[in-house]
């Protein structure tokens, strides 16, 4: 992957989008329904062959749950990668039903030692 200081500000935000995008547990098919644009525009913006616009920005930020600061690359320490990966797992813990918690409980447990 290219350094991140050789990459355009337009690059970096693709760039965010579709990890962001992947950590939401997303596919281009399911963000383009949530946003109501063809998953061609997907794509594009996730390629930075399209450019995204301010108000699809806030729409992505909202639907794939992360801070608009660090998709819009204001705020450059702000939820990395790793976080946004915790709290997915997080998001996706809270919906088992307590035996299929208590199993994903055992495995990490078991990883630990």
């Amino acid at each position: 992957m290219e350094n991140k200081q050789t990459l355009s500000d337009k690059e970096q935000i693709a760039l965010r989008l579709k990890q962001a995008r992947n950590q939401a547990g997303l596919s281009q098919d399911q963000a383009a329904a949530l946003m109501k644009i063809p998953r061609p525009a997907i794509s594009e913006i996730e390629s930075a062959k399209r450019k995204v616009t301010l108000q699809e920005a806030i729409q992505f930020a909202d639907i794939y749950r992360v801070d608009k600061s660090w998709l819009l690359l204001e705020d450059e320490d702000q939820d990395t990668v790793q976080e946004a990966q915790k709290k997915l797992a997080a998001r996706e813990l809270s919906k088992l039903d307590p035996e299929e918690f208590q199993k994903v409980m055992d495995l990490l447990k078991m990883i630990r030692k």
